[in-house]
């Protein structure tokens, strides 16, 4: 298993049903086959610049042990969801 650190940005006028459905969803990849280390809800934030004529957005960081497969399911659930719009995963050393 490996530690992977996960960021997304979500449309900031979502509803907080919103929210939590695309987290629970996340989370649920996450566990199919790892665990959530830990969960971090930033807020919403000013943007570093406009996305799709945006300047806020909501985020949430969440640490997470998994194996490789996961990721990719991860980012290919975000890329279609019309809510996210940014997402970043990295994996994180070992130390």
């Amino acid at each position: 298993m490996r530690n992977y650190e996960l960021i997304y940005v979500l449309r900031p006028n979502l509803e907080e049903e919103a929210k939590t459905a695309v987290l629970d969803k996340v989370k649920g990849i996450i566990e199919s086959s790892g665990e959530v280390v830990k969960v971090d809800t930033w807020g919403t934030r000013k943007l570093a610049y406009e996305i799709e004529k945006l300047t806020e957005g909501y985020y949430v960081l969440i640490n997470f042990k998994s194996t490789t497969e996961v990721p990719k399911e991860i980012d290919r659930n975000l890329k279609i969801m019309d809510n996210a719009i940014r997402h970043m995963i990295v994996k994180l050393d070992e130390k």
